[in-house]
């Protein structure tokens, strides 16, 4: 039997409009310290953004998402938040904001392989 580590992950939601608190998943952002891994996967599906009508600027999100991503990948392209470590990365990406793309409350699990469980709460939560 393959051990488990304990990871961290939240949802990334688009809020287009922060005041009427709707939103949509569009990606999760994982963390696991026992494997260094740090890592999103999103999609932007512009089909869904019409619910919203025209309110969805999805070149700026999808601009955001690759920040996030960027960020994630560590190193100096990520400005000043790239260079931190890994947990504090994580931290910055999860942290509360009122802003067009939120994540939600950090949550916990444990999994053997994170690769295989990001894709798997992709699958939950994003692509349903």
């Amino acid at each position: 039997m393959q051990e488990l580590h304990v990871f961290e992950y939240a949802v990334i939601r688009v809020v287009p409009r922060v005041e009427r608190e709707e939103f949509l998943n569009v990606g999760v952002v994982l963390y696991c310290a026992k494997h260094k891994f740090l890592r999103i996967r999103y999609y932007l599906d512009n089909e869904r953004f019409q619910i919203f009508g025209n309110t969805v600027d999805l070149d700026e999100i999808a601009a955001y998402l690759q920040a996030f991503e960027t960020i994630c990948q560590g190193g100096k392209q990520g400005g000043a938040i790239g260079v931190l470590a890994i947990p504090d990365r994580f931290r910055w990406l999860t942290a509360i904001r009122s802003t067009v793309l939120q994540t939600s409350r950090v949550h916990l699990g444990l999994c053997a392989n994170p690769d295989n469980k990001l894709d798997d709460l992709f699958d939950q939560l994003v692509l349903i």
